[in-house]
């Protein structure tokens, strides 16, 4: 039995018993890393090269790709370390700063997914009053204000969890630093206190998921009545990819963070963090630059003129 003020490091789940499998997370995570810094990279440095993409659409998913080299940067190279060195610890503060960063980086991905949908209505539904309501300042307001409810958001989620009492050891079934597991380890009934302010975000998060579905019953709407079938598809083909990343992200995080405890499993667990804390950062590239024209041209250009 410890508690808190006596707890210098935390011991992560390991993903593999033998040296073997051990080895082969490592890779594995190494090869899911590297096509995620190489997929937002890329979609990075196309929009800030190229001029044509200097529009609101492509400056909220420059935004995307930049939390999602920060999500995913913070939980897997410590993962891969730990399975290429054997190891299961992470330090306090290690830990309090994956926490932080994590749930700040998830927070305000969620809020942007909710202004980019915004975006795709006002495109579609509103087209002629596009540049007066996107307009460069309301942009960049927009995307502060996203990123500013993530920072208060991941600041208090943090400072609740690392304030409360822990005397149940200091081992979490997870492979990185959560919350829900941390509360686990919470030998006080002020674990409500948390408990409360995940309620709290996920009333605010279920208002961003019903303004998103909201925004997309009026973007199909609007779609089906478009006489021409090629400006349905290109309607179309701007938002189906993203709402299919809000589609796995909502559903997936959700689930982690508001499940019910009864059906808590640990293989269940981890197949659910996975889906929500690595394949998104991994695939939102592949979405967003395979299905847009503008961005694979932007893309071939950037690449040809490199070489």
């Amino acid at each position: 039995m410890s508690n808190s003020s006596s707890i210098t490091q935390f011991l992560l789940l390991p993903l593999a018993d033998t040296r073997e499998l051990q080895l082969l997370h490592f890779w594995l995570f190494l090869g899911i890393y590297l096509a995620a810094l190489l997929g937002n990279g890329l979609i990075i440095t196309t929009i800030a090269w190229d001029q044509h993409l200097h529009t609101p659409m492509y400056f909220f998913l420059l935004n995307l790709s930049l939390l999602d080299l920060g999500c995913i940067s913070t939980i897997v190279p410590k993962s891969m370390a730990n399975s290429l060195w054997d190891t299961r610890a992470i330090s306090y503060a290690g830990c309090v700063i994956q926490v932080f960063l994590f749930i700040f980086g998830m927070s305000t991905e969620y809020c942007l997914l909710t202004i980019m949908s915004y975006d795709r209505y006002i495109a579609i539904c509103k087209p002629l009053h596009y540049g007066t309501l996107l307009g460069s300042r309301a942009c960049v307001h927009m995307a502060a204000a996203a990123w500013a409810t993530g920072f208060l958001n991941a600041l208090l989620h943090t400072a609740n969890t690392f304030s409360l009492p822990l005397c149940k050891g200091n081992a979490l079934d997870q492979f990185f630093c959560e919350i829900p597991h941390i509360l686990k380890l919470s030998c006080s009934s002020t674990y409500l206190r948390e408990a409360g302010l995940i309620v709290v975000s996920g009333c605010l998060f279920s208002m961003c998921f019903i303004l998103i579905v909201l925004s997309y019953v009026q973007i199909f709407r609007a779609v089906l009545r478009i006489p021409s079938e090629q400006g349905r598809h290109k309607a179309f083909s701007t938002c189906l990819p993203h709402l299919a990343v809000v589609s796995l992200f909502a559903s997936t995080s959700f689930f982690a963070y508001l499940k019910p405890p009864s059906i808590s499993f640990l293989s269940l667990d981890l197949v659910v963090s996975v889906l929500y804390s690595l394949i998104p950062p991994t695939l939102n590239p592949l979405i967003y630059s395979l299905r847009n024209k503008e961005v694979k041209d932007a893309l071939s250009k950037l690449i040809a003129g490199s070489i």
